[in-house]
């Protein structure tokens, strides 16, 4: 697409959409897009480790979270990408490629790969934290060694000690390999999808009640076990796209039609969102 044309159809879209095929050709352009790289420390994770240097990459069209430890927590060093904070109700999705073996070094970690959306939470128990989201452990976690999806939907948390009230679904089983994960998010309700099948729905106060960041992390589970020994791991979880339309109940299928539509016309990244007036920030 020439840039002329670019111009001309991001001027015809409608409000309320933001697509990212992740074609930056570098951080620089991926920042320039409205996205922030994590460097800050903290929750979640193992305690001690850090957030990049180096774990958020792109090229060749795809975004890559890297995820690497030694086994150590000064040896460990996790993934996050954040939008800003403009999203609220309607439909989010994404296209990820979750890992159940590292690219380097034997499995075992208990590493934690996701798509989600939160707000920040700005003490415990906020009534006014929101968020939805996707947790894949390939190698369990959380006390339990199984293999599973969470689909969540929270209604608020405390973070020490751990209390949390949300409403969360696990599907048991691998999900190595890419997937279409989308989520809608009503009034009144929300409803997960993993390639097109439901796998899990929330109400009542399990509702986001304020605008979100869409953002993906890749990190080890502070409560499980690092796999002993110093030789170097490294997981990769890769996204090939990511959407949001604003206040629309979007199908899986429409929603794939509408990713082949952006891409027949060659759009790599589209944002008619309203600017984000709340503060944001990417360290949850």
């Amino acid at each position: 697409m020439t840039p002329l044309l670019a111009l001309a159809t991001l001027a015809a879209a409608a409000p309320g959409l933001f697509f990212d095929d992740f074609s930056q050709p570098d951080l620089a352009a991926l920042q320039a897009a409205g996205w922030t790289v994590r460097s800050e420390r903290g929750h979640p994770g193992v305690p001690g480790g850090a957030w990049g240097p180096g774990t958020v990459q792109v090229g060749g069209g795809t975004l890559k979270l890297v995820a690497r430890t030694d086994g150590t927590p000064e040896g460990t060093a996790q993934a996050q990408l954040c939008q800003q904070r403009k999203f609220f109700r309607g439909t989010y999705a994404a296209r990820v490629r979750f890992s159940d073996h590292p690219r380097e070094g034997a499995a075992g970690d208990p590493v934690i790969q996701t798509f989600y959306a939160v707000a920040p939470l700005r003490f415990d128990f906020d009534p006014e934290f929101s968020e939805v989201d996707f947790e894949y452990l390939p190698h369990g976690g959380w006390g339990s060694g199984k293999t599973r999806l969470y689909g969540i939907s929270w209604q608020t948390v405390r973070i020490e000690p751990w209390l949390a009230y949300n409403a969360a679904h696990e599907a048991f089983g691998s999900f190595d390999g890419w997937h279409v994960l989308a989520v809608q998010v009503a009034a009144d309700h929300t409803v997960h999808f993993a390639d097109g099948q439901e796998i899990a729905r929330a109400g009542g106060r399990n509702v986001p009640v304020s605008p979100m960041a869409i953002s993906f992390n890749h990190w080890f589970s502070p409560t499980g076990l690092l796999a002993p020994g110093t030789a170097p791991r490294v997981y990769v979880e890769e996204v090939d796209w990511v959407m949001h339309v604003a206040d629309q109940l979007l199908t899986p299928a429409r929603v794939q039609a509408k990713v082949d539509e952006w891409r027949q016309q060659g759009t790599t990244h589209l944002d008619t969102m309203a600017p984000a007036t709340l503060p944001g920030g990417c360290n949850f």
